[in-house]
């Protein structure tokens, strides 16, 4: 798999050291595949993204920024954020939910349009990290919504994220 994301990477990201590159084996899980295969045979070649603060440090908002940075430019791979749930195919949620943003990620959710991804960013994305147990922490993103993929790491590295929206879009087989 390493080598695989590294052949592809290798050409589109100006890197100095590809062994910058290299990409944990583990470092995310396919939760609903189902949705994923549906989804492909509908977004075509672009992808149109919502990224959504569930409550989180910002560490993993400073990774995802990075993925529009000359160096990884996920537009060139038909990547782009969008303002709107409603113009979104995918859901990219970070940090544990807070008890004041449920209903705002539930509102969010119900307003992308089918078919649609959800992919929880980090490790209180994926079961509310450090805040686990906080008062003000409902838990992970699947306590709220459903769950397509979950990126592990605190913060997961660029590269991680890019492979996963490689993957969600058919562009990388696993």
């Amino acid at each position: 798999m390493q080598r695989l994301i590294l052949s592809l990477l290798k050409n589109r990201i100006a890197t100095k050291n590809l062994e910058d590159l290299d990409i944990r084996k583990d470092c995310m899980e396919v939760v609903n595949k189902t949705s994923i295969d549906i989804s492909r045979k509908l977004f075509g070649s672009s992808l149109h993204i919502r990224e959504v603060d569930a409550g989180s440090c910002n560490a993993c908002e400073l990774e995802i920024n990075a993925l529009n940075n000359p160096i990884y430019d996920i537009e060139r791979f038909g990547i782009h954020f969008v303002a709107s749930p409603r113009h979104a195919d995918l859901l990219l949620v970070t940090g544990p939910v807070s008890r004041n943003m449920e209903m705002a990620l539930k509102k969010t959710y119900d307003a992308t349009p089918k078919p649609k991804i959800v992919v929880a960013v980090g490790d209180c994305a994926r079961d509310g990290g450090i805040f686990e147990n906080s008062y003000a922490i409902v838990g992970g993103v699947d306590k709220v919504i459903p769950v397509d993929v979950r990126i592990k790491g605190c913060p997961p590295r660029p590269q991680e994220l890019l492979y996963t929206l490689l993957y969600i879009m058919g562009k990388i087989r696993s």
